[in-house]
């Protein structure tokens, strides 16, 4: 069945616009400026029963029928089904796997814990999710002759280097800004090698974001960051396809790290339409860890979200994915938290690293983001809040293979301010058998 006669569109958050259209330089709300959300129609949506929408998406799953067999694509009537075919803009994104962490669980006492490898995925990182639905609306725009110069972003590394590799496959001009010295080799290198106009700026995420937001204004110039509610709209497959590999149940708690936040009310989304359609018949808790050195959510969570945000100045961290002081969707995680029966919990330097560490033992290879969340995981089962019945998922948000820097670190016990108690170094020997016998054998 064709997407075409499913609607989309953008709504504010607040309820004072109902309708602004998909295609287009809005970002906010024209009265209010509050956050726009992507609505659905539901009534529309409903013509077909609960049975026939997982039928539909279990048959697509990791297909070959174009745009299809992408994991975020597969659910196109609920994510932009009045996009073109023809203008998806997809590198197979989303169809990650759900890894088992049956040993690291058991370290912890529990029966269930699962991890959403997310950074399996072309450009090494979840933000590919939703940048295929972002660049295809902008290659939709494009082809109805929409001017659009750039496509822009503010980033941390994972945005920049999913934004230069999908507009490099559409062949749109990609612009990023990254706080220069502040993110990992494989993070730069990335946009740099997929030709996008690459600024690093003498700021952190917060300054080149607030330049990103002035430059969006400029005629033509289009806001990639997740501001932009297209970004959530892919994100929220994640819920989708974790109800799907669970052959459609729901875990207990999903835990993920945050940072500008959108990919906390992304989470909440997918499971409130799965609801809503009548795909599952409960909702997940939601856990959100914040790095200590960069964490206004948890704050703002420890005076029950009481005077709203109040921004920090976001410190030195591993975890720099997520080193974001002012973040954009802190309203929409609030939302999401209130919805999910939420919480919020922090992890030092020393905690992530360590928790990194302890999962790659059972056979992870963990980037620090994740470590934020394990570590978070950890306390959280410590204080019997996770019960160790209850069916947990951590979603693991890019691949340890774009930080071996923190990797090599932690193991040659070089990080600052890190302990490193899980390090293994190499065991230097001369090419003896005997000398080699006894390391390997013992005695």
């Amino acid at each position: 069945m064709d997407a075409k006669p499913y609607r989309a569109w953008l709504r504010c958050i607040e309820g004072c616009v109902d309708e602004l259209p998909l295609e287009g330089f809005v970002y906010r709300c024209p009265r209010c400026d509050a956050l726009l959300d992507v609505a659905h129609d539901v009534d529309a949506l409903r013509g077909r029963s609960a049975a026939e929408w997982k039928a539909l998406f279990d048959v697509r799953y990791k297909r070959t029928q174009w745009p299809y067999g992408s994991g975020v694509w597969g659910k196109k009537e609920w994510v932009a089904p009045g996009v073109d075919n023809d203008n998806v803009v997809s590198l197979d994104e989303g169809g990650t796997n759900l890894f088992w962490a049956e040993r690291y669980g058991k370290t912890l006492e529990l029966t269930e814990l699962w991890i959403k490898m997310c950074g399996n995925s072309h450009t090494g990182s979840f933000k590919d999710l939703g940048m295929t639905v972002l660049v295809s609306v902008v290659n939709e725009m494009i082809k109805r002759a929409m001017p659009v110069r750039a496509v822009i972003c503010a980033s941390t590394g994972d945005t920049s280097a999913s934004l230069a590799a999908y507009c490099a496959v559409a062949g749109i001009p990609a612009a990023v800004l990254l706080p220069r010295g502040k993110i990992s080799t494989a993070q730069l290198v990335q946009p740099l090698a997929n030709g996008a106009r690459v600024l690093a700026l003498d700021t952190d995420f917060d300054g080149c974001m607030a330049i990103v937001q002035q430059l969006s204004r400029e005629p033509g110039i289009y806001l990639a960051n997740s501001m932009n509610p297209l970004r959530l709209e892919g994100q929220k497959t994640i819920s989708i396809e974790i109800a799907q590999q669970f052959d459609w149940e729901v875990p207990d708690w999903i835990i993920i790290p945050g940072g500008n936040l959108g990919n906390v009310s992304a989470l909440a989304a997918g499971f409130t339409m799965m609801l809503e359609l009548g795909l599952i018949n409960k909702k997940p808790r939601i856990a959100v860890g914040q790095v200590a050195a960069a964490n206004p959510l948890y704050r703002s969570f420890q005076r029950g979200f009481e005077g709203g945000l109040t921004p920090v100045q976001a410190e030195a961290t591993q975890a720099t994915a997520i080193q974001i002081g002012n973040p954009v969707s802190y309203p929409r995680a609030v939302r999401a938290l209130r919805a999910y029966d939420g919480v919020v919990e922090q992890a030092t330097e020393n905690e992530l690293a360590d928790a990194a560490a302890r999962a790659d033992l059972a056979g992870l290879f963990t980037d620090p983001h994740t470590g934020v969340a394990l570590a978070v995981l950890e306390k959280l089962v410590a204080r019997r809040v996770i019960g160790r019945d209850d069916r947990v998922v951590v979603i693991s948000t890019a691949s340890g293979l774009k930080f071996t820097e923190f990797k090599v670190g932690y193991h040659e016990r070089m990080l600052p301010g890190i302990s490193a108690g899980y390090a293994n170094r190499p065991i230097e020997l001369p090419a003896v058998y005997e000398d080699v016998r006894r390391a390997v054998l013992g005695g």
